[in-house]
Order: C-alpha cells, then structure tokens, then sequence
C-alpha cells in the first residue's frame, strides 16, 4: 500500500508540471496586454514589443556622399542596440540607395534591363546588412541576416517562422534583398515583413523630423505634422514612403511613426511611445457630432 500511494504521489508530479507548462505557454488576452504596456510605460519600457525599423541605405553614408560610412553605420547600432537592450523585439530593413538605386540606374545605362537593375539593387542591401551586422555585435548585439535571396555563404534565407524565433531569442534580424523580386521597394518590403512578423508598429528613420507639408529642406516655412490619418496622406500626396507601402500598412492598420535618427535616443523614445515624429495611422472613430468614439465598457474598465 505504501509502494502504490508514493507513486501514486510520484504521478501527480508530472501533471502538475504540465499545468504550470500550458499556463507558461498562453498568449495573454487584451486586457492583460494592456496591463502590460501600461506598466513597462510607467517603468521607462517600450510601449511596443515588436517592431520592424526601416532605414535608407543613405543612413549609412554622411549626407551627399555615396558607399559606406562606418561612423554613421556605428551611430546607428549603437541606438537600435540600446533599444534592444529595452527589451522590444527588433527587425530592420536596409535600403542599398548609398550604393545603387535600381531604378536610377538604368536611366543612364540604357543597356541594361530594368528587372537586372533591381537585383543589383537588392544586393547592394546585403552589403549594407554585413556592414550593420559587425556594428551591432561590435555593440554586444545578438543579431542574424537574412536574405530574401539565397545566398548561405554570406547570411541565412529569410523564413517567417525562424525571423520569428530569432526575435523571440532576443536577437536582431537584418532583413536584406527586399522581397527577392524586382520592381518592389524597400519601404514596401518593410510593410511586408511587418505584417508577416506581427510588428506593432513600422518606423520609418529620416533626416528629417517627419512628415511636412513642403519639402522642409526647400521650404522653411513648411508645416511639420504631428498626426496624419491614411487618408490625408493620399488626397495630399505626402511623399514620406512609396504608396504600395503606405497601402498594406493602410489595409491592416498597421501604425507608421516617421522620425529623425539623427537625433540620438529617438529610436529608443519612438519605441517607448514618446512624442516624437510624425505618427500615421487609422482616422478616429466619430459619433455623428465629430466627438471620438469611446471605446467599450471592458476596455475602460481594464485602463482604470
């Protein structure tokens, strides 16, 4: 009798791991995740766990010149590396404009087609995801590239799934190659991969503050804007990302925020939510006398 109730009690061990592994394992629900953003807020976290960061490849070179500037490229690491450390989950997007620009090319080589031209463009954003890979572990980053283009010699082929389960690791993952095919931009692989990844939001790094009226570079009198719906984006032709991209983030709702890197901290400020940039997202809901609408009775209850 004593053999069978100690294993009687040997077997409810293994149960009770089991119920301690499936409470591990589940996602929490909204309200939690609120609870959750609300208190990293409160203690200097980021409000979004996961983002993809779009930068130019003119990020990498001092503004005017061409190819590669390791300062520029190490003031770059060095922010998404300190925001890393935040604990948001980071995906970047390299452009390749610092060294060739498809479809600039093939306007002074007539011999060459345009599809070819854009390869040559995808490649040219590998080189810059080798060059911010040695920055960011120079910095002590975790990091893993990944090519749309398979090329195992020199990075691992991009799959939705192993992005994922790098960023979940803590690493960061530069997405190079675009998308892998020709006549797509990078901001629109940018949208892509956000959507694919489940960013909570898309940044997208400029020189500039944000989204103005005017070129602010050839008008000194042009409006920054501070909010910008989709809508607005569209019927005013503001020209801060290609409109494939500013579509898919539009169709899903997926939230832009374009900001100046430049301005050391603001990717970190970005993520922790702070009034920086020029945010784009869905229009507000409104009754029928323009007052935002509130939101359900749960949802204000769980902000309380």
């Amino acid at each position: 009798m004593a053999a069978r109730r100690g294993s009687s009690a040997g077997a409810a061990a293994p149960r009770v791991r089991h119920r301690l592994s499936a409470q591990h394992l589940r996602q929490p629900n909204s309200r939690e995740s609120r609870s959750m953003n609300q208190a990293q807020q409160a203690t200097g976290g980021p409000r979004y766990r996961r983002v993809v960061l779009k930068l130019s490849g003119e990020s990498f070179t001092h503004a005017g010149e061409r190819g590669i500037s390791m300062d520029e490229v190490v003031g770059i690491a060095r922010q998404i590396h300190q925001t890393a450390q935040m604990g948001c989950e980071l995906a970047v997007v390299i452009g390749g404009g610092n060294i060739l620009r498809g479809a600039h090319f093939i306007d002074k080589n007539a011999g060459i087609q345009e599809a070819t031209a854009h390869y040559m463009g995808m490649l040219a954003t590998v080189i810059n995801g080798l060059a911010l890979q040695d920055a960011l572990e120079s910095c002590g980053s975790d990091t893993r590239l990944m090519t749309a283009i398979r090329m195992d010699g020199v990075a691992e082929p991009y799959l939705r799934r192993r992005a994922q389960s790098h960023l979940s690791k803590g690493r960061i993952i530069i997405l190079a190659a675009g998308t892998g095919g020709p006549f797509v931009t990078t901001d629109t692989a940018a949208a892509l991969r956000a959507l694919e990844l489940g960013a909570d939001i898309l940044l997208k790094a400029t020189r500039v503050d944000g989204v103005y009226s005017d070129d602010p570079e050839k008008n000194p009198h042009a409006m920054l804007y501070q909010n910008l719906d989709y809508d607005a984006v569209r019927q005013q032709n503001l020209r801060f990302m290609d409109s494939t991209a500013i579509a898919h983030c539009m169709e899903r709702s997926l939230p832009i925020l374009v900001f100046n890197y430049k301005k050391d901290g603001n990717i970190q400020r970005a993520v922790r939510g702070e009034k920086v940039g020029t945010m784009v997202g869905p229009r507000p809901r409104t009754n029928g006398d323009g007052t935002p609408v509130s939101p359900p009775c749960a949802d204000r209850k769980s902000v309380v």
